[in-house]
């Protein structure tokens, strides 16, 4: 499948990269997946750069600087040059003034060495309108400055985005990124203005657990008891319980049926469905914890749904998905 511009940017990426959550080691990623050796985090990379993955996505969050070490590690032992591949990663606002932004791009473009940091997002929507506007004032410093390679956020909404833009524009920059919840599941850029006010920026939105923390791909209603043994936190925030997964039991049916007719799984089809049906503005960071999972992701990209299909689980999916369009609407958001 065809790259696609990142925002108004020059640089191109896959429609699916890969998210490094599961890099962050023993500490904050333990309440959501288990910490990972560093071969099994290389053998991921390998696997994802073997499908055709072109970018992943860290955080300073994810353990500290351990996601991101762990992933310049793999990128290094697997002779990923430098430019090779496209690297984000995330400033984190709790707590922090706007000025530790300037302050700790030195940290971050260690952990990732020797991979510049061709994308950098604000973590979350976090303080006042002001500020914000000084937090996105420090990131444009840095693009200026040559050390970041593009400026992003992450859970904004349309009008913060559009706040972001602006501040960007007077100094002759772009909002190249916003990172929300997307996934079959959770279609609230539909009807919060995100979607539109992406498309009429030119800002392409990063879907983050677009397979719902795994809840999209059919083996919890499969196994319901594995449902109950996650992490509490993990199981909580995923909404993991037997009355979700029997009530949203008809989404992942259709999604099998979609899958057999092109040889893939429950959640090859939910990843093709979200690349595809927003067209080239939404791209997808899903995780693993497995070669397997990321094998299976990037073989999303080379599932080629129908328009039919796509309609299908379109209508399908509404019932359940949070923040999904009336019919009448939907029609407008391809």
């Amino acid at each position: 499948m065809r790259s696609r511009p990142l925002g108004s940017t020059s640089t191109e990426i896959s429609p699916i990269g890969l998210g490094c959550m599961q890099f962050a080691g023993p500490g904050m990623s333990t309440g959501f997946y288990q910490p990972l050796a560093q071969e099994t985090v290389t053998s991921i990379v390998r696997t994802s750069l073997e499908g055709g993955v072109t970018w992943f996505d860290t955080a300073e969050m994810y353990g500290r600087g351990h996601s991101e070490r762990a992933l310049s590690t793999a990128l290094h032992s697997l002779d990923v040059a430098p430019g090779d591949v496209v690297v984000a990663s995330k400033w984190t606002p709790i707590g922090r003034p706007a000025s530790s932004i300037v302050r700790t791009i030195g940290a971050r473009r260690a952990s990732l060495a020797p991979y510049p940091l061709d994308l950098h997002q604000i973590h979350m929507a976090h303080g006042s309108l002001s500020t914000q506007r000084r937090q996105v004032e420090a990131m444009a410093a840095l693009q200026t400055a040559g050390r970041i390679g593009a400026v992003g956020v992450s859970g904004f909404s349309a009008a913060q985005m559009e706040r972001a833009d602006a501040v960007l524009r007077g100094h002759g920059l772009r909002l190249a990124s916003n990172q929300v919840e997307i996934s079959l599941l959770r279609r609230s850029i539909e009807t919060n203005g995100v979607l539109a006010a992406a498309r009429r920026l030119g800002v392409t939105l990063i879907a983050f657990s677009p397979l719902k923390s795994g809840f999209l791909t059919g083996k919890f209603h499969d196994d319901p008891a594995r449902a109950a043994s996650l992490p509490w936190p993990r199981r909580t925030l995923g909404r993991f319980t037997r009355a979700n997964l029997d009530r949203t039991r008809p989404l992942i049916d259709e999604q099998r049926a979609i899958g057999r007719a092109h040889g893939v799984g429950a959640a090859q089809v939910a990843l093709s469905w979200l690349i595809r049906f927003y067209g080239d503005t939404v791209v997808a960071i899903p995780g693993a914890s497995r070669p397997r999972h990321a094998a299976e992701s990037v073989e999303a990209m080379h599932v080629q749904l129908t328009d039919r299909e796509l309609e299908r689980l379109d209508a399908v999916s509404r019932p359940f998905a949070r923040g999904a369009r009336s019919p009448d609407a939907t029609a407008a958001l391809r």
